[in-house]
This record gives C-alpha cells, structure tokens and sequence, in this order.
C-alpha cells in the first residue's frame, strides 16, 4: 500500500497572465461586436467576419488552458510522482534510489530555465516542471541528469522528501 506524505497541485494564477488573456478576450469581444453586429468595419482594413469570429478561439482557448494546466506533485513511499495535467495522462516517476541528491532551493526561473512550464535549461540545469515562484527541488539523478521541480511549500516538501529517503536506510 503507498503511503502519500505530500501533495501538492499548483495553477498559473498569476495576474499578469489573466490580464493578458482577459485584454485579448476583451478585444475580441469588441471586435466582434463592432464588425458583426454593429456592421461597423474594426480598423482600416477588416477582417472577414469568419475570421473575426475564429480569431477569438485564440483567448477562449487560452482561457481553458490556464484554468485546466495544473502541476501534480506527490511524494510517497513509491518515489517522486509529477505531471503536467491535462497534457500528461500518467505522471513521471523519480524512484527513491534513482535520486543521489536533492536540494531545496530558490532559483531565478527566467535565467535558469527561460521561464514557466515544461522548461529545458542548459545542460547543467537540466529540465525544470514550474509554474509560479522561485522556490524548488533540484534533483540529481543516477542516470546524471538535473531536475528542477518547482513548489510553493518548501518545507513540507523537503519533510516528505527526508521521509521518503529514510526508507533506503529501513
């Protein structure tokens, strides 16, 4: 039976992002309303009225997405378990004796690791899973590869990571 000692679901709830996106919906709101139902041509050199309308799947689409893209951690006696939900359907598993090291830390996601998400950093990054802040596990694997994972509860990640790596030791 796996025993969980922590989880963890993150979201980009960010203000920036919602700004942006709520600004392009906006936009389109106005710009369909406009060229469609007010038959006024939006700018000097409208758009056909199909495309007008397409064009806003586009912000719908962006708005679906942040809502739904949610980072999945959970530590339990199985091992590190991680994914990118909706994309991923099965999360990733880091093994308790694949880890050699880890470390709790902040970092800087921009010059790390080019910013949020699935990111790939130089080689002595490695790949990074964040959404939001700065603070994460570096994990050095067997395999010699660096792994970031970003979290907003760097204690109780770090408790549940002292937890799982105690198990070697049983």
């Amino acid at each position: 039976m796996s025993r969980t000692f922590y989880k963890e679901e993150q979201k980009f709830n960010q203000f920036w992002i919602w700004l942006i996106v709520f600004f392009l919906f906006g936009l389109w709101i106005w710009q369909l309303v406009q060229q469609i139902f007010m038959d006024i041509p939006f700018g000097t050199n409208p758009a056909p009225d199909i495309v007008v309308i397409l064009t806003g799947l586009f912000p719908l689409g962006a708005i679906l997405l942040f809502r739904f893209l949610t980072l999945e951690t959970i530590i339990d006696n199985e091992g590190v378990q991680y994914r990118f939900k909706p994309f991923q359907r099965k999360p990733k598993v880091i093994k308790q004796e694949d880890i050699v090291r880890y470390e709790v830390k902040k970092y800087n996601p921009l010059k790390d690791y080019g910013g949020w998400g699935v990111r790939y950093g130089s080689s002595r990054n490695g790949k990074a899973y964040n959404v939001s802040g700065n603070k994460g596990v570096l994990f050095e694997l067997k395999n010699g590869k660096r792994f970031m994972l970003g979290t907003q509860n760097p204690e109780s990640i770090r408790s549940a990571l002292e937890k799982l790596m105690k198990l070697s030791s049983k």
